[in-house]
């Protein structure tokens, strides 16, 4: 059974007659890269602020590392390195002396992580340029490097390619899948663009006006966004071997309701529903079907813009 980092349990918050959150919960396991996707004011920031300690829930109740007792919650969040909105830097500092700061402030033996950081990140070069000047890339890879100077087990980055140009966001995209690679790290990250974290994340949340829609794994949200030919005939198996002996493809799958995905012959729906019909098979419906990114999180939260 693999270790769960963070669960959540009907976890709510309400900021006076604001509902920000409604009975949340998410299952994050150990070694995940977990995209949880909303809309600009969903939730999502409320969420990971509860998950770092910085608010506390109305209802509810959240567990890290398998602890759920609130006194040892603290101490369970020391383990979390993150990026909340925007990095806390001091603009006229170094990389070295801003991560300097930063060690001091956490109490971490040792200036070697500093080194160490700066090289993980691609900052061990920029000398004595000060922050200030820095690119946006490079400020947020600064950010990340203060969450991660303390060698967490769980990063957790809210919104982190916001202002970014391409370049900047493949930069990002390419760390973090290196530190879940080679360090095992388990990050959750938050975006309200699904197309965004579809190249990085293997598991997602998708949250709307502070509920929970749906968790989803990237393989399940593949397999709905995939393109096919929905076929459906009276006699299942038969069309099944129809589709590999006329068409000759094996690139289809038999639902359990005998319904038939076929991911070839796209442009060719005569061509298939005539070989179907031509060995005596009677046609109930065939039709193309998946939706892409975008349509797919728009269906889900009743059509609305997600910018």
């Amino acid at each position: 059974m693999n270790e769960y980092i963070l669960r959540t349990h009907q976890l709510s918050k309400k900021y006076r007659n604001d509902i920000a959150l409604v009975d949340i919960n998410i299952s994050i396991k150990k070694g995940e890269i977990y995209g949880f996707i909303g809309q600009n004011g969903a939730g999502k920031s409320t969420m990971l602020r509860i998950a770092t300690g910085l608010v506390f829930p109305s209802n509810g109740s959240i567990e890290l590392f398998g602890n759920d007792n609130p006194n040892k919650l603290t101490e369970a969040q020391k383990r979390i390195g993150a990026i909340i909105e925007s990095p806390a830097l001091f603009p006229n500092m170094t990389a070295r002396e801003n991560l300097e700061v930063h060690r001091l402030h956490k109490g971490i033996p040792g200036k070697d992580c500093i080194r160490k950081t700066l090289e993980l990140v691609g900052l061990s070069d920029t000398g004595k340029k000060k922050a200030k000047n820095f690119s946006l890339g490079m400020k947020q890879r600064l950010g990340l490097a203060i969450s991660l100077l303390s060698d967490p087990e769980f990063l957790i980055l809210d919104e982190p390619t916001n202002g970014l140009d391409p370049m900047g966001i493949v930069e990002l995209r390419k760390l973090i899948k290196k530190l879940n690679r080679e360090k095992g790290l388990t990050v959750l990250i938050s975006s309200h663009i699904l197309s965004e974290l579809h190249q990085l994340a293997n598991h997602y949340g998708i949250i709307h006006k502070g509920e929970l829609l749906e968790e989803i794994s990237a393989k399940e949200l593949d397999e709905k966004c995939r393109q096919h030919l929905r076929i459906k005939v009276d006699q299942p198996a038969k069309g099944a071997t129809v589709l590999e002996t006329s068409l000759s493809t094996a690139n289809f799958e038999v639902m359990p309701d005998g319904t038939m995905k076929l991911y070839s012959h796209l442009d060719e729906v005569r061509k298939v529903s005539k070989a179907l019909t031509e060995n005596g098979l009677i046609i109930e419906h065939l039709a193309q079907n998946g939706d892409s990114l975008e349509s797919y999180f728009s269906k889900l939260v009743g059509g609305e813009e997600h910018a």
